[in-house]
């Protein structure tokens, strides 16, 4: 269900209630002794403005999390241009990655006379190399964008379990439309999407959204996938 027909189901409920109210009015209206015409103008009256009052309580539209300035730096990047790196990414693993090149020019100055002090450099050393990698996949990578759906549509990723209407949304503004793009995200990219998803964070790893795309990306269905279909969900 689009957001358009939510706005416009909620929109035909509250005129409906409204105008059952302002029903009511008019009948007691009528049973005050106030005429026809009084009636009838009270019914009318009320159903005007509790119809606006319900619209204005129950309809109004969420303010997309696209708008806040948190959000900004979320936007997403065109397919083909580099991925806009988040401000709070981590700027060590560059220098890091750097002392695994070094290892083997140290190793070959102290081979003739191995010393103590070497035999511990060459040690300490190959630590480096997974502190750098630890820190890279902690920043993660933000997956590749499409500016619009391919062919104009896109894949139903409500199908996905844990993905509602204002999460899809969400992915929407991040150039995510279909399930394919999803099951093709590597760790990096999922760190990224769990860090950087305001309000749902930790949802892909937590709910396993690769695997579930992989078999909605493969023309399978899963057991919640029916019910959405089945228009047992949203």
């Amino acid at each position: 269900m689009t957001d358009v027909t939510m706005q416009d189901g909620c929109t035909r409920k509250s005129w409906i209630s409204a105008a059952v109210i302002g029903l009511v009015v008019a009948l007691f209206a009528l049973g005050g002794h106030k005429g026809i015409v009084a009636a009838l103008l009270l019914g009318l009256l009320a159903t005007g403005l509790l119809g606006s009052l319900f619209i204005w309580l129950s309809c109004a539209p969420v303010p997309k999390l696209g708008e806040r300035s948190p959000i900004s730096r979320l936007t997403p990047s065109v397919e083909g241009e580099v991925p806009a790196v988040p401000e709070h990414a981590p700027a060590a693993p560059a220098p890091l990655m750097s002392a695994p090149a070094e290892a083997p020019e140290a190793k070959a100055e102290t081979a003739p006379e191995p010393a103590p002090a070497a035999e511990k450099a060459e040690e300490t050393t190959p630590a480096a190399a997974p502190a750098a990698v630890a820190d890279e996949n902690e920043g993660g990578s933000q997956p590749v964008a499409l500016a619009q759906p391919r062919s104009g549509s896109a894949d139903n990723l409500k199908e996905i379990k844990g993905v509602g209407p204002k999460l899809e949304s969400l992915l929407h503004e991040l150039g995510i439309y279909h399930f394919d793009q999803i099951a093709g995200w590597s760790s990096a990219e999922v760190a990224w999407m769990d860090e950087n998803l305001k309000g749902f964070r930790g949802r892909v790893s937590r709910d396993d959204w690769i695997g579930q795309a992989r078999i909605l990306a493969a023309g399978g269905e899963t057991e919640f996938s029916k019910r959405v279909e089945d228009g047992e969900v949203y």
